[in-house]
């Protein structure tokens, strides 16, 4: 038997219901035996750090939100089954005349290409390790009681993320330790 040929296809879905419809079309691949047939769904995702409570808290953000990736060969039912998954709304580039047709445009190579290396360029992603701060550097507080100081660097600790800064309370340097989120630089 010949190797069946898989092109990339987008399917455009209902904003936010992008996991759903993968699931329900991973659950009509395994219910139907599609597997030599659809052999990805994918739902381009990327990391996004936002810092809460003055900790930094990674999520799973949608790169393209209301698409979902599919890796078919468009052959006998297969685009009627996805066309007609719940919050399915069509395929990207879809006319009427398409739609009733049941045919669907598939992605080029070098968008294919392009896609997945951005999934997989920010799936490898880690945080910069380079230090925002150095010893000797002024910066200004902007966090706890005593926001809109300035004071001098005096350590940087990398692994906890904190910092000695050196302000001036009534004419004396005070020693205080702060985050990294505490302060910014002058």
């Amino acid at each position: 038997m010949s190797e069946i040929k898989k092109q990339w296809y987008v399917v455009r879905a209902i904003g936010g219901k992008e996991n759903k419809v993968k699931e329900y079309i991973e659950a009509e691949i395994r219910h139907n035996h599609l597997e030599d047939y659809i052999s990805q769904v994918l739902i381009p995702t990327e990391k996004v750090y936002t810092i809460r409570n003055g900790k930094k808290v990674s999520k799973e953000k949608v790169s393209y939100p209301g698409y979902v990736l599919i890796e078919a060969a468009f052959v006998g039912q297969i685009p009627i089954i996805i066309r007609n998954t719940p919050n399915v709304l069509g395929f990207l580039g879809d006319t009427k005349e398409d739609s009733r047709k049941m045919i669907a445009t598939p992605l080029r190579p070098q968008e294919v290409a392009r896609i997945l290396g951005r999934v997989d360029e920010l799936s490898t992603m880690e945080e910069e390790s380079e230090t925002p701060f150095c010893v000797g550097e002024t910066v200004k507080v902007t966090d706890g009681p005593f926001s809109s100081f300035q004071g001098t660097i005096e350590t940087v600790d990398n692994e906890r993320k904190k910092l000695t800064v050196s302000v001036k309370i009534f004419g004396r340097k005070t020693p205080m330790e702060l985050s990294f989120t505490q302060v910014e630089k002058e």
